[in-house]
């Protein structure tokens, strides 16, 4: 009968096997070794730019400028592509001026002009100063854009080519750019004066006879957008295309440079953390290493608005201190009625704002948007407050020693008050965000903090006036 069971050398390679290799503390052995530059830059270039990116904090400061004299230029400048665009500014002050410019040159245009941000002004001046023609236009371009404009998220790295050509002399303007320009898949066509006439997949062009002319093979309704739309305004154009990169153009549909699938996808992201900000409160995104200082002053401000909706909440339950004083028992239950309020109205505020992304929706799909809440938060509101009828009758008479006719009243109120605090906070959690983007605002600084503290108000106002009604004057209950 054969051994099932593998000896113990096998089983020590499967385990090896298995484990996944510890590349950053290869990259670090090989920068602290002392083996020639050659060796060792060969070595580096068969790890990814990233795993290279992640090791640079863990090295001493004459550990990365030995690493910045080995590696070739366009590696190294890959490497910090990979970095946050500080962390990427800090290690360039670590360079002599000349090596940094010229590493800055290599960059992609819209990455080299935001770790240019992060430098100080002199050295900045001084590295544009130093750098080559070619990337000194690019940078000027993409700095000339705000940076809530979608040029400034641009990159001029990309091919083009006039529409009257061959497929032959197609190639041969390809070819001819390709060692400049590297995002080639797609190919950008202009007439002859330079506007923008359409784009051809690369795969196209391979499979095309020599002789064939282009004009077929151009999709003339390609999507572009325009350098000076604001990122809100084109996030979800961007989005709707899986196109690896789309034109940006001038005012005259002149090609500025295009947005890569990598671009769009770090715009989306930003423009989420930035939206979850203001919905958390927030008045721009923090990280882990910002001063406390920093973080203060990005949730101070909401804080201080929230004190104030809060004392105003504090205020009307205090006009209602007869209801209170003459039916004590209504206190337990406030807090139901407020936190589901607050919660309806922090569900319809993530819809509304969902929603409202899509820059062509219709006054009448916005009326029925919050028609469509408002049924959402009565028929729920129907549901849970049949739920708290039944149960908080149940619990007053059994747990407070209360007669069925006192317990099922007073839980019939707050029944009924649950329903029309969350419809009326689903309506709140709408028209909130609505009329902020009437006015222009962005609809996330409706944050939920707001809208939890307007629904509190919405659900103290029902609650204790509809026991001041229901309870002390119609039925005239008391302790």
């Amino acid at each position: 009968m054969e051994n099932e069971h593998l000896d113990p050398p096998a089983e020590a390679g499967l385990d090896q096997a298995a484990q996944k290799p510890d590349y950053q503390k290869n990259i670090i052995e090989i920068i602290r070794s002392n083996t020639t530059p050659r060796m060792m830059r060969e070595q580096l270039n068969d790890y990814h730019e990233n795993d290279i990116a992640e090791v640079l904090p863990k090295l001493l400061p004459a550990e990365r400028r030995k690493l910045y004299h080995i590696m070739d230029t366009g590696k190294l400048s890959d490497v910090f592509e990979y970095m946050e665009e500080d962390q990427a500014g800090k290690y360039l002050a670590e360079m002599d001026l000349k090596k940094a410019a010229i590493l800055i040159s290599a960059m992609e245009s819209d990455f080299a002009v935001n770790v240019l941000r992060e430098i100080d002004r002199d050295r900045r001046s001084l590295l544009i100063e130093l750098m080559d023609e070619e990337a000194r236009k690019d940078i000027r371009l993409l700095a000339s854009f705000d940076e809530d404009e979608i040029g400034s998220r641009m990159t001029t790295n990309y091919i083009v080519i006039r529409e009257n050509l061959t497929v032959k002399q197609a190639m041969s303007s390809l070819v001819e750019q390709a060692s400049e320009n590297d995002n080639i898949s797609t190919l950008f066509v202009v007439d002859e004066t330079g506007a923008f006439y359409g784009a051809l997949d690369l795969k196209e062009l391979i499979i095309a006879r020599q002789n064939t002319d282009l004009e077929g093979l151009i999709v003339t309704s390609y999507p572009y957008v325009y350098g000076t739309e604001t990122i809100d305004e084109c996030i979800e154009k961007l989005k709707d295309y899986s196109e690896d990169s789309v034109p940006v153009l001038d005012n005259n549909n002149h090609l500025l440079g295009v947005i890569t699938s990598q671009s769009i996808i770090e715009v989306v992201d930003d423009e989420m953390g930035e939206d979850y900000a203001r919905l958390a409160g927030l008045t721009a995104e923090e990280d882990l290493k910002e001063p406390l200082r920093e973080s203060m002053k990005k949730r101070l401000p909401w804080l201080i608005v929230l004190l104030f909706l809060g004392m105003l909440v504090s205020t009307v339950v205090g006009a209602f201190e007869t209801v209170v004083s003459q039916l004590t028992l209504i206190m337990a239950f406030q807090s139901l009625i407020l936190d589901m309020a607050g919660n309806v109205g922090t569900q319809s505020l993530a819809v509304t704002i969902r929603v409202l992304m899509d820059e062509t929706l219709t006054g009448r799909q916005k009326i029925g948007l919050v028609g469509k809440e408002i049924r959402v938060g009565l028929s729920n509101g129907l549901i849970l407050g049949s739920f708290s009828f039944l149960f908080v009758g149940l619990y007053i008479h059994f747990f407070k020693a209360k007669t069925f006719a006192f317990a099922f009243a007073v839980s019939g109120c707050i029944g009924l008050s649950l329903l029309l605090a969350m419809a009326i906070s689903s309506a709140v959690g709408t028209l909130i965000p609505l009329f902020f983007k009437k006015i222009n605002v962005d609809p996330a600084v409706a944050s939920g903090p707001l809208i939890t503290t307007v629904n509190d108000l919405v659900a103290v106002i029902s609650y204790y006036g509809l026991s001041w009604v229901l309870l002390l004057n119609i039925l005239q209950l008391s302790n």
